[in-house]
């Protein structure tokens, strides 16, 4: 195959950040995807439809001039949110889901929810509501390895939150194991996003000739066998999971540091990268299905009628794009690719 056209898609879990990173890294999504749910985890957070709706101007002022995007926004939840938060959030009509942090699990989640039960109110009103919960699924406890944060989180906190909430929307977000899969599979009213890096990379490119921090990203890579799993969920044609980048820009000297960030920037090439794993696994056919119509499906919105076309053609990912005061490094940066979009 050497052109693939594809329904435009959408990404359902994207950071943009904010000011003068947001107008640097949001041209990336937009030439490529006509919606986003933008995440929330700025500093300080987007907690209520008062900052979300700021944060919304924000982002539509600096989209290109000739471009159609639509950011789809998220609350923070945290200790303090309220079930009047969610009902003012679902009226809003702009404010999509609401966005779950374990306190300290990832990039300035650090006023996240402490104890998941501490937000079964806001729960309740968002089952009434219809507003879906955004996971991001890892204990914090330092106890539990580090790759085994999302199987403990499914069997503490996950398993218990359905059993209280069994209509709950739930996305768990960036899955990275074949538990997660499993569990999505077997639960009602839940689905997933699945990441580019997770669906091309094991744990040991993190590793691979000595520390490679842009491959470094939480939840982190985990081993082949739960890799193959993803594969083969993204690819096997079931609604439950879609596309979600979780595409995360952090300058080259906050990454490449002695404490560097956690996250992968993809927005550069989502499309193509997604491509690349869906070719690996012979299921091409399944990839506009995955990228285009599940995710809207789920959130109950209009699938996209604009398209896309992707070329098969070999170049080069650039080693860094402009980005703040010291750049900005791609997923697999001076590695070619075999796909483009036109």
């Amino acid at each position: 195959m050497q052109k693939l056209t594809l329904t435009r898609p959408d990404d359902w879990h994207l950071h943009l950040r904010d000011d003068a990173a947001l107008k640097a890294v949001l041209p990336h999504t937009v030439r490529q995807f006509a919606r986003a749910i933008v995440m929330p985890n700025l500093k300080p957070p987007v907690r209520t439809l008062a900052d979300a709706a700021a944060y919304r101007d924000r982002i539509i002022a600096v989209i290109p001039a000739g471009s159609q995007f639509e950011p789809l926004m998220t609350l923070y939840l945290t200790d303090n949110t309220s079930p009047e938060d969610i009902l003012a959030a679902a009226a809003s009509g702009f404010v999509k889901a609401v966005k779950y942090y374990p306190a300290g699990a990832t990039t300035n989640s650090e006023l996240g929810v402490t104890d998941i039960r501490n937000c079964d109110l806001v729960f309740e009103a968002m089952q009434q509501v219809g507003l879906p919960l955004l996971l991001h699924g890892e204990v914090t406890d330092s106890a539990v390895d580090i790759f085994d944060r999302e199987k403990v989180f499914i069997e503490q906190q996950l398993i218990p939150l359905k059993q209280r909430f069994p209509n709950l929307r739930v996305v768990m977000e960036h899955i990275t194991t074949s538990d997660a899969v499993a569990f999505v599979l077997a639960t009602d009213s839940i689905a997933a996003t699945i990441t580019p890096q997770h669906l091309l990379f094991n744990r040991n490119m993190i590793f691979k000739g000595g520390i490679q921090p842009h491959f470094y990203c939480l939840p982190i890579l985990k081993r082949e066998e739960h890799r193959r799993a993803l594969v083969q969920a993204a690819a096997s044609g079931n609604p439950k999971f879609f596309l979600g980048t979780d595409s995360a820009p952090h300058t080259r000297d906050s990454k490449e540091s002695s404490c560097g960030c956690a996250g992968c920037f993809s927005a550069l090439h989502a499309m193509e990268l997604y491509a690349e794993a869906f070719e690996s696994a012979n299921a091409l056919d399944k990839l506009e299905a995955f990228a285009s119509f599940y995710g809207p499906d789920f959130y109950q919105l209009p699938r996209n009628t604009e398209q896309i076309t992707l070329i098969k053609k070999t170049w080069r990912i650039p080693d860094e794009v402009p980005f703040l005061e010291s750049g900005l490094v791609p997923l697999r940066a001076g590695q070619e690719m075999t796909w483009q979009m036109g």
